[in-house]
C-alpha cells in the first residue's frame, strides 16, 4: 500500500507521527458505454447549453446555482480566498463511548501506521482505546478541508490497527419523510418473532458472503472471449500472437535506430518485398554451390546499382566482352 497522507495524532502533550493508508477498495464490476454495432467507445463533449459550442477545459469555471435558477460564477481567485487548511495534525477533541456514534455517520476508512519514532505512543493509544471501549473524536484536514472523524481499533490478520473513519456532518443525514403505521400486535406474534430471531442468530463472518453478480459477469465475459465474440477496435492492444507483437516491436526499434542515425526508415511494404528474395536465395543454396554464387553476385550488383547506375554500366559490358572472346 502507498501512504496518501503523513501527519501526527496529538492528544494532550503527546504527539504520534503516523502515515495514512486507504483501508478499502472497490471491486465493483465496471462497464463502458460502446456502440453496439462495432464496439467503439462513446465519447462525450463539453458543450455549452446556451450557444451549443464545445468549450475547452481552460474556459470552464465553477458555478453555484441559486434556488431561483441564477448562476454565480466563481473564479480561481474567488476559490483561493475560501478558508482552507493544510494542517498535518489529527487533533483529538474527546474520547466517547463507542455505542454513542451512529454508524450511519461513518464515511471513509483509513489505516494509521506509526512512524518508527511513534511506535510506543501509538501502542499506548491503541491499548487505551481498547480497554476503555471508546472512540477518539478528532478533527483532521484532508484535501484542504477540515473533517470530523473518529479513531477506533480494528483487529486484522496483521494485528490490531488504529483506524481513522471520517464522518458526515449531521445535516448530511436525511430524516425519513414517511411514517410507519403499526396496528395491534399480539403477544403470540411477538413471541414468534423472537423465536425466529433466535433461530437465525449467529456470529458475523464477512467471508461467508460473496459477490455473485461480479462472478457471473466474469464468467459471461470469459465465455464470450473463448467463443470469439470480441470486437476489434482501433484501441485494441491485443494482436493475433506473440510473434507478431515481437516483430512489430523489432521493426519499430529498427526504424527508431535509423532515424537516430539520420537515415530514412524503410516502409513495412518494402521490408516485406526484400524478405522474399532472401528466402529464394536460401532455397537455391541447397541446390548447387555455383547457383548460390551467381545469385549472390546478382544480389550484390542489384544492391550497388541504385547508388551509381552510370558508373557501373561500362564495366559490366567490358566483362561480357572478355567472356565472349
Amino acid at each position: 500500500m502507498r501512504a496518501i497522507w503523513k501527519g501526527a495524532v496529538s492528544f494532550g502533550l503527546v504527539s504520534v507521527p503516523v502515515k495514512l493508508y486507504a483501508a478499502t477498495e472497490s471491486h465493483d464490476v465496471s462497464f463502458r458505454q460502446v456502440h453496439a454495432k462495432d464496439g467503439g467507445r462513446i465519447k462525450y463533449q463539453r458543450v455549452c447549453s446556451l450557444d451549443g459550442e464545445e468549450v475547452p477545459y481552460s474556459d470552464i469555471a465553477k458555478g453555484y446555482e441559486t434556488e431561483d435558477g441564477e448562476m454565480v460564477i466563481l473564479s480561481d481567485e474567488d476559490m483561493a480566498e475560501l478558508p482552507a487548511t493544510s494542517s498535518r495534525e489529527i487533533a483529538v477533541e474527546k474520547f466517547v463511548p463507542s455505542d454513542q456514534i451512529d454508524p450511519m455517520l461513518f464515511e471513509k476508512s483509513y489505516y494509521l501506521e506509526p512512524e518508527k519514532s511513534g511506535a510506543k505512543p501509538y501502542a499506548l493509544l491503541r491499548q487505551a482505546l481498547k480497554d476503555a471501549d471508546r472512540m477518539a473524536v478528532v478533527t483532521v484536514a484532508l484535501r484542504q478541508r477540515t473533517s470530523v472523524a473518529v479513531l477506533r481499533v480494528r483487529s486484522t490478520d496483521r494485528g490490531d490497527v488504529i483506524v481513522l473513519q471520517t464522518m458526515m456532518w449531521p445535516d448530511e443525514v436525511r430524516v425519513p419523510d414517511f411514517d410507519v403505521e403499526v396496528g395491534d400486535v399480539k403477544d403470540q406474534e411477538v413471541k414468534m418473532a423472537h423465536m425466529l430471531v433466535e433461530t437465525l442468530a449467529g456470529d458475523f463472518d464477512a467471508t461467508e458472503f460473496e459477490d455473485d453478480y461480479a462472478g457471473a459477469v466474469e464468467a459471461l465475459v470469459k465465455a464470450k472471449i473463448e467463443g470469439g465474440e470480441v470486437k476489434r477496435t482501433a484501441t485494441s492492444t491485443k494482436t493475433s500472437g506473440e510473434v507478431v507483437d515481437l516483430l512489430a516491436a523489432l521493426q519499430k526499434s529498427v526504424a527508431a535506430a535509423k532515424t537516430a542515425r539520420g537515415e530514412a526508415p524503410a516502409d513495412s511494404d518494402e521490408d516485406a518485398d526484400e524478405e522474399k528474395p532472401a528466402r529464394k536465395t536460401a532455397a537455391k543454396k541447397s541446390g548447387s554451390s555455383s547457383t548460390a554464387k551467381k545469385s549472390t553476385t546478382k544480389k550484390a550488383a542489384a544492391k550497388k546499382a541504385p547508388a551509381k547506375k552510370t558508373a557501373k554500366k561500362a564495366p559490366a559490358k567490358k566483362a561480357a566482352a572478355k567472356k565472349a572472346s
